[in-house]
């Protein structure tokens, strides 16, 4: 192992976050050729030290990609950030709606028979 290099055990998660934040980090990974994980790791492991994990030019790409990609959230809407309902905002049902639409369904058939 090379001297400063550090063996780690990473896990797959399956984290929610914003979908526009998704894609400000997706495209800033994609265009420093690194994996979002690896991004992801640099921002929390600066973040725990008190440290912004962005040099100038790097805010400046942020800045356009947040541009890009609609983004208008900042650091003041950490935690008070609302999840809009997916299947209302996708004009669908909930999974458990449809249920009982197809059970009231086949009840109305067997009663009409």
């Amino acid at each position: 192992m090379a001297r400063g290099e550090y063996v780690v055990e990473r896990v797959q998660t399956g984290v929610r976050m914003e979908k526009r934040l998704l894609k400000v980090l997706k495209a800033f990974a994609e265009f420093h050729d690194m994996t979002l994980g690896d991004l992801l790791e640099g921002i929390v492991l600066h973040a725990f030290d008190g440290k912004c994990p962005f040099e100038k030019e790097s805010l400046r790409r942020v800045k356009e990609l947040k541009h890009f990609y609609g983004l208008k959230l900042d650091s003041g809407a950490s935690h008070r950030m609302k999840e809009r309902s997916s299947a209302a905002s996708h004009g669908m049902r909930s999974p458990r709606a449809s249920r009982r639409t197809k059970s009231a369904k086949k009840s109305r058939k067997r009663t009409a028979r």
